[in-house]
């Protein structure tokens, strides 16, 4: 059996969004910027794939900014309005548990003057409200404050955090990372006082390469790229309207089977841990989302343990696919709730779809079982 089990990284493409892509690559290849009858069929594709986002968002079309992915939504979001804002206060918080393309982005700004507060975490991985309460000053320009962490499935209160800011900073800008979030669980901007807020195809069954951007109307953003100035000149660039497409697509396909999604990878996570609660020495790091199930092994290097199930055909991550690739890295996700570095460096990441089944989960469970007791002869030597 094959089990892929890494769905935070990317998920498989669904195949009617693939068999989409391909019309749009080899009929609907036109620019929609261009002005005869093959550029005005792709301009239609694009608003129709705008139309769509704005209904699950609840929000208005010229709201949407299409990117290249969540990487580059984060970017824009806070560099945009840092360039976009160099007349206030340079003071921005986020937490100590978001993705790379936040906290590498922030390390980036402080070389210009932005000051940076780091809000901390408890050891299920959420924020404490009244740490951010005394943070907010009158003119903190901006809050970062990813939706569902990649790593743990820990789910931040976002509306609670967007009514505080509003309250104690009115001008402040909220930026919500959903990438994990969107497409599994309800948020809606305007009701959770949000003001920016990323999305990732590739997290969707949708294709890699495309991306959004909410930009709440009156917010203040500086393009990153600059040209032709498409998207009203907030993004320019010829538009990827296969991307554009596909992200829409799978977005409203996930939407209009929310509940039913939410409900199978409630049951897929009970079935997993239930059939794990027996194998002494393992524990479960926050985990709010059911789509994510974060595993610190005693005594087995999540590495040494990725590649004895990868032989099992099940695969699964060992952290964030955004920093696997840094040798000797530790979790700064695990290690701010409060794990070692021994224990962090033990720790793997299960990630589910709703295309994931029960069986999957049951075969998981056994063979994590098997194998463990199986390392742990070798260590204990």
């Amino acid at each position: 059996m094959e089990c892929y089990l890494d769905n935070s990284a990317p998920t498989a493409v669904d195949e009617e969004v693939a068999s989409l892509l391909g019309k749009l690559m080899t009929k609907g290849f036109g620019n929609p910027s261009s002005l005869h009858n093959i550029g005005f069929e792709a301009e239609k594709v694009l608003d129709a794939a705008k139309r769509d986002l704005a209904k699950i968002l609840r929000c208005q079309e010229s709201e949407l900014i299409f990117t290249s992915g969540g990487s580059e939504s984060n970017n824009q979001a806070l560099t945009g309005s840092f360039l976009a804002n160099t007349r206030r206060a340079k003071h921005i918080i986020t937490t100590a548990i978001e993705h790379p393309s936040v906290s590498e982005t922030l390390e980036f700004l402080k070389a210009y003057g932005c000051r940076v507060d780091i809000l901390g975490v408890d050891g299920d991985g959420h924020i404490d409200l009244s740490e951010l309460e005394s943070l907010l000053q009158p003119d903190t320009l901006l809050v970062s404050i990813m939706h569902v962490n990649n790593e743990t499935g820990a789910v931040e209160p976002i509306a609670e955090a967007g009514k505080l800011i509003k309250e104690k900073s009115p001008g402040c800008i909220f930026h919500v990372d959903d990438v994990q979030g969107f497409g599994k669980l309800k948020l809606v901007p305007k009701e959770a006082g949000i003001d920016l807020l990323s999305v990732s195809a590739h997290k969707l069954h949708g294709p890699k390469g495309a991306g959004l951007l909410y930009a709440k109307t009156g917010v203040k953003l500086s393009p990153l790229i600059f040209g032709g100035g498409q998207q009203a000149g907030r993004r320019s660039g010829t538009e990827n309207v296969p991307g554009a497409a596909g992200l829409a697509f799978s977005a409203k396909k996930l939407y209009d089977n929310l509940d039913e999604n939410f409900k199978k990878l409630q049951e897929l996570r009970a079935v997993l841990l239930d059939n794990l609660d027996e194998l002494e020495g393992i524990s479960v790091n926050g985990g709010d989302a059911p789509h994510i199930v974060s595993l610190t092994v005693q005594d087995v290097r999540s590495e040494v343990l990725l590649h004895a199930l990868e032989q099992n055909g099940i695969y699964v991550s060992a952290g964030s696919a955004c920093s696997s690739h840094k040798k000797n890295s530790v979790s700064k996700t695990l290690t701010a709730m409060g794990l070692s570095e021994k224990e962090a460096s033990s720790t793997i990441r299960i990630s589910t779809s709703s295309k994931n089944t029960v069986e999957e989960m049951l075969y998981t469970a056994e063979t994590i079982k098997k194998e463990v007791k199986n390392l742990r002869r070798f260590v204990r030597r």
